[in-house]
């Protein structure tokens, strides 16, 4: 019985493709809000990560960067880079607020960096200066694409206009996206010339970044020091709460279309298949083979769909950001069996009450039609 459910499924193989990729459809509808969900969530991290600092410091009470606002004096980078368990300080001024790029508005984490510290400054190039000097800005290369506004044109931060004279890759955001300028001047417009918003502390080798983080908030007054593994995390945590509640609405949308579709294409699939699976019972074949027969039909067609649902994805969905680049997209396997996890047991159930239906009927009415 196994083996006849098996081969009159691929005995229709035009048939058979339908279902499945009705089937796919729906889960990469699905997959696609998870992907934008899980890549703009790393986006916004991005620089953090990217810093690659062992410790942050940065005003008290502040513990993430994201819609956050700190301000630490700059003597107390001094004090910190002079301790011995410290190889290096960086810091920065930031920012988050609009800046009008070709007349528009863009919502952007600023970051003032100063020549002397380049690793606080964009981690990838795609044209023009790494580091911006005064008067100087440095834009997404999204952004710019997006608005024609290149090297040379100019950009307004809060009042003041700024050229534009290089472009960075992977620092946009639809949420939001990193523009740099120099230190000097966002100093002077936020009224902060011997301040700075965050400090990363990187550590000498073999030195705890948990312990190094506890010293200095044991010796500088009115700081916050985290972890660069702490600190990420409360700015994903914080980033992803922006957004979730839209996003995971879409995502449990696509998910009920998704487990529907399977349903509905699970139970017609046994459907059609009745007067083969009575005629089987009068031939003598119990009801646990028909819903063994059901059940094989129901799940090979489930995981044909989440095979081609695989397949598109990580084809079309990863090649989705080259044609649309303000979409960032992170397509991972979990994401597949997360909807195996739920539509799987729908494709189940759904068979098994058509089969249900099946095992129900008198036998040798089949043979009166």
């Amino acid at each position: 019985m196994f083996y006849w459910s098996l081969k009159t499924l691929f005995a229709e193989p035009v048939r058979l493709m339908v279902s499945a990729l009705a089937v796919a459809v729906s889960f990469i509808l699905v997959i696609f809000f998870s992907a934008v969900f899980e890549g703009e969530s790393e986006q916004m991290i991005v620089y953090l990560e990217e810093m690659e600092a062992d410790v942050w410091v940065m005003q008290k009470g502040v513990s993430n960067m994201h819609m956050a606002s700190s301000m630490v004096w700059d003597w107390k980078a001094d004090r910190i880079a002079q301790m011995p368990e410290v190889k290096e300080v960086a810091a920065i001024l930031y920012f988050n607020g609009a800046v009008k790029i070709g007349g528009k508005d863009w919502f952007s984490y600023v970051i003032g960096v100063s020549p002397e510290q380049p690793r606080t400054g964009p981690w990838a190039i795609a044209q023009g200066k790494a580091i911006p000097g005064p008067g100087e800005a440095i834009i997404p290369d999204v952004i710019s694409r997006l608005t024609g506004v290149g090297i040379g044109d100019e950009i307004t931060l809060v009042d003041r206009p700024l050229r534009v004279v290089g472009l960075s890759r992977d620092t946009f955001s639809m949420a939001s996206s990193i523009v740099f300028v120099a230190r000097e001047d966002l100093g002077d417009m936020l009224d902060a010339e011997e301040q700075f918003s965050y400090i990363m502390v990187y550590a000498e080798p073999g030195v705890s970044a948990q312990a190094l983080a506890e010293r200095i908030k044991q010796e500088i007054d009115k700081i916050n020091a985290l972890t660069s593994e702490t600190f990420i995390d409360s700015d994903r945590q914080l980033a992803v709460q922006m957004g979730a509640e839209i996003v995971r609405m879409m995502t449990m949308i696509g998910t009920l279309l998704a487990t529907l579709i399977v349903a509905f294409t699970a139970y017609s699939l046994i459907a059609r298949k009745k007067q083969e699976l009575a005629i089987a019972r009068a031939l003598g074949f119990g009801n646990g083979q028909i819903y063994l027969a059901a059940l094989s039909q129901s799940v090979v067609v489930t995981l044909l769909g989440l095979l081609f649902a695989l397949l598109i994805s990580f084809t079309l969905l990863a090649w989705l950001p080259t044609v649309v680049p303000q979409v960032n997209l992170a397509v991972r396997l979990h994401q597949f069996t997360s909807i195996a996890v739920v539509t799987l047991p729908v494709a189940i159930l759904a068979s098994l009450s058509a089969a249900r239906t099946v095992a129900r009927l008198d036998p040798m009415t089949v043979f009166h039609q």
